[in-house]
């Protein structure tokens, strides 16, 4: 960390490639102020594969393509009537109302920008709604669900006077179950997460809002995600930096890159680097994944903005590709140095002496301003609401260095008729995982209880999302003149035990409400669930022999309960939002016939996991802070597939209140004909070689209700590539799903449309995709592990 004083001496020196900052062995040293072209493949034969970044410059420019050619003119015209220093400063971050804030430029008519969290709700928004989280979104495997739910979202944030939404997530993307941020993203499958993301982009963008593909990349834990400093403020560097993941090429593309690569098709505005290092080099100053990959490979025509506090350096962030530095001064042990910027004053500086050129600043702007016009926000678009500056924690209103003037309402509502929506949202997310002895739906019970900390009010500690609960199924109780007795203190359940609380009268069914706290910041350390869940659930289930457990939780908990006889049922609820009561009451009570399916696997134990976190390192230099990314392509169940481990709940598991089948696995395509190992060379469009995106085959299937409760099928396909496939290949791959509604006893086709990506492994000699030869075997059913139906296909003839 270099501070204020320190910043301009030091930052010409920026401008030379330093350790971390992607020299290689016997590589070129390259100078970021120059401009030439220079990318070194990975996994060349002169370096190992891990632990180096190559160079790539220059950074791209922004062409427009993909449908922002009209909005990039209108960018460039009004960029042209710019100072440096506007331009410098819309570069730079500003104190103000909003999480991330670009000043305005009032001789221009431009009232800024407010960039804001989050993927849940709005961050700073009094009446606002807090919609379903990441994770319960993504278990709904429902496309309509994504694209409404960011849809809605996007409208309270407008309507709020936010110009960006720092979301959606697709990193970390659940390559450990420890990962405390995993909630926030969506599912532990690249190809999951890929459409999670580009159906929320759409939403989101649709209602006039940018969206922000969020953390550029490998970035799987919080531990260790920033550099370790030194006490003495004025230190100019760290003790230790941030944790370096190091992946090899063909993990890069085929698990972290591939829902990046949905995002940039569906012309997201804009994304975030991360806080970690990538093979060695920070992301935000990598310029291989920054202007190799996220520009150039995949097309990426927005602009690349940092994490809040992980820029470290000027020039080589801004030579690497990174496009804006947030929150624009620096933040230590929390406060943020409003005085000091990497950017701001300093690449005026770098401009005026020919260190930065004026080319790069303008395509920095351009790309900044180009959603802008694109989406239409400098047409009437709603002011910033007043109230959301004292919420503000990052920047709090004393720290503002731009008198802010407000204009409209303050406090606004925005939540319409949101909390209807959310309701059916987390009913729809809610997965049911196990259901004995017609323990659900209820009827009509004569006598409940209701037990554990998540069910109600905060009673021992930081409170989750379950306050609302007890309220929900008590109110339904009511009408069906049921009695409900509550025992909401785990210490108590577990100390004393239930059958020594004299309760009156014995119940028909116990619900056990239990929660799992995870955060930004930190990473979990245990997979059990918080509160000493598990013993609560035992104690229980020794007076009640009908046990109906509850979870809401950031992700994956180990369940040993799930074995106990006297535990009938088992619904993972997640982070449901607002209405998580009245979503959990619909289906407990059989309103709602549970669809939704993990997105990860639940293991039998915290052991059988595989990918651990880097949390600690027994040395002290400065760049000892490694974690090996040695399980390849082996992240969630690909792991335990490939090597046969029993789990308890496996990836895609999810049970109904009927049954259903799938069968007649066949193909509607006469043969894949004229197919080519490699795809065409095309012309770079958003997501990349459109070729990619082609649909290469189709594949049908017959899904037939085979209960007597009508509910949603959600029919899933995997791959199993050819042997011709590298060595490393998961023995099965996501590649299709659909949710289908079905009467009992009634069948529909189901159509999952294979695009060559889709049927593709990345060639790293070849840097591509190719499609093997040999015979492919498609697998379809209802889970990872339960396939109904096998069609085995050649593409390419050997």
């Amino acid at each position: 960390m270099i501070p204020p004083k320190a910043i301009l001496g030091a930052w010409l020196l920026l401008a030379a490639p330093s350790l971390g900052s992607e020299v290689c062995p016997n590589a070129p040293i390259d100078h970021p102020g120059e401009a030439f072209s220079y990318v070194q493949p990975l996994n060349t034969t002169i370096y190992s594969p891990y632990g180096h970044s190559p160079a790539s410059y220059p950074s791209p420019k922004i062409n427009g393509t993909g449908g922002w050619e009209t909005a990039l003119k209108k960018a460039k015209h009004w960029v042209n009537k710019l100072t440096t220093e506007e331009k410098a400063w819309m570069a730079t971050g500003q104190p103000g109302p909003c999480v991330g804030n670009v000043l305005p430029i009032p001789r221009l008519n431009f009232s800024g920008l407010c960039l804001q969290n989050g993927p849940q709700c709005i961050q700073q928004g009094s009446y606002s709604s807090v919609f379903v989280s990441g994770v319960s979104a993504a278990a709904s495997w429902d496309r309509q669900l994504l694209y409404d739910r960011a849809n809605a979202l996007a409208e309270e944030h407008k309507a709020k006077g936010s110009h960006v939404i720092l979301g959606p997530i697709g990193g970390p993307l659940g390559r450990s179950p420890y990962n405390g941020r995993t909630w926030e993203g969506f599912a532990a499958d690249p190809y999951l997460t890929g459409v999670c993301m580009e159906e929320t982009i759409l939403g989101m963008q649709d209602a006039g809002v940018q969206a922000n593909a969020k953390h550029f990349i490998a970035y799987e834990q919080e531990t260790q995600r920033n550099p370790t400093y030194a006490p003495d403020a004025n230190a100019t560097t760290y003790i230790q930096d941030s944790v370096s993941s190091n992946l090899n090429d063909r993990t890069l593309h085929e698990i972290y890159m591939w829902p990046f690569a949905n995002a940039v098709r569906a012309r997201v505005a804009s994304a975030m680097c991360s806080y970690n290092r990538v093979n060695g080099s920070h992301s935000c100053q990598n310029s291989y994944v920054l202007n190799h990959l996220l520009k150039g490979e995949l097309g990426f025509q927005g602009y690349v903005m940092s994490d809040w506090g992980a820029t470290h350096s000027g020039v080589s962030s801004i030579e690497s590709g990174m496009d804006m530095t947030m929150p624009g001064g620096f933040t230590v042990y929390g406060e943020l140095w409003t005085e000091g910027s990497y950017f701001g004053k300093n690449l005026t500086e770098a401009v005026h002496n020919g260190t930065v050129s004026m080319d790069r600043l303008d395509d920095m702007i351009v790309r900044i301003m180009t959603p802008y016009f694109w989406l239409g926000q400098e047409k009437n678009y709603p002011s910033v609401d007043s109230s959301v500056g004292p919420l503000n924690v990052d920047s709090p209103p004393d720290t503002w260095l731009y008198k802010w003037n407000f204009t409209g309402p303050s406090n606004r509502d925005v939540r319409g008729n949101h909390s209807a929506m959310i309701r059916q949202h987390g009913a729809a997310s809610t997965v049911l995982l196990k259901n004995e002895k017609n323990a659900l739906p209820l009827r009509k019970p004569r006598n409940i209880i209701i037990a554990g900390n998540d069910a109600g009010p905060l009673t021992q500690g930081p409170d989750t999302i379950g306050d609302f609960e007890f309220g929900a199924i008590s109110a339904r109780a009511r009408k069906d003149g049921t009695l409900v007795q509550a025992y909401l203190n785990n210490t108590q359940i577990v100390d004393t035990g239930l059958s020594a609380l004299a309760i009156p009268q014995h119940p028909d069914a116990c619900l056990v409400f239990l929660k799992s706290y995870s955060a930004e910041g930190e990473d979990r350390s245990y997979l059990e669930l918080d509160w000493n869940g598990n013993a609560v659930v035992e104690e229980v289930a020794k007076f009640c022999n009908n046990t109906i457990v509850i979870t809401n939780s950031g992700g994956i908990n180990t369940m040993p309960f799930a074995d106990n006889e006297n535990v009938t049922a088992i619904l993972a609820q997640h982070y449901p939002g607002e209405e998580a009561g009245n979503a959990i009451a619909d289906i407990l009570y059989g309103d709602v016939n549970p669809s939704a399916k993990l997105p990860y696997v639940i293991a039998y134990n915290d052991s059988d996991y595989n990918a651990p976190l880097t949390t600690a390192v027994q040395t002290n230099g400065t760049y000892d802070w490694q974690s090996w990314f040695d399980e390849d392509l082996e992240v969630g169940y690909r792991y335990f597939d490939a090597h046969n481990i029993s789990v308890r709940y496996e990836f895609g598991f999810g049970l109904s209140y009927t049954t259903y089948d799938l069968n007649n696995l066949k193909t509607s395509t006469a043969s894949a004909k004229n197919l080519t190992a490699l795809p065409k060379k095309q012309p770079v469009q958003p997501g990349g070689n459109p070729a990619l995106w082609e649909t290469v085959y189709t594949i049908k299937a017959e899904v037939s209700n085979t209960g007597d409760v009508p509910g949603y099928a959600i029919p899933q396909l995997y791959v199993e590539f050819p042997s011709s496939t590298p060595a490393g290949t998961p023995p099965n791959q996501l590649r299709g799903f659909d949710k289908v509604w079905l009467r009992p006893g009634q069948t529909k086709t189901v159509t999952f449309d294979l695009m060559r990506r889709d049927v593709s492994y990345w060639d790293v000699v070849a840097q591509d995709w190719r499609i093997p030869t040999g015979e492919f075997n498609f697998k379809a059913g209802f889970s990872s592990r339960d396939f109904r139906s096998n069609l085995g296909v050649t593409l390419i003839e050997a």
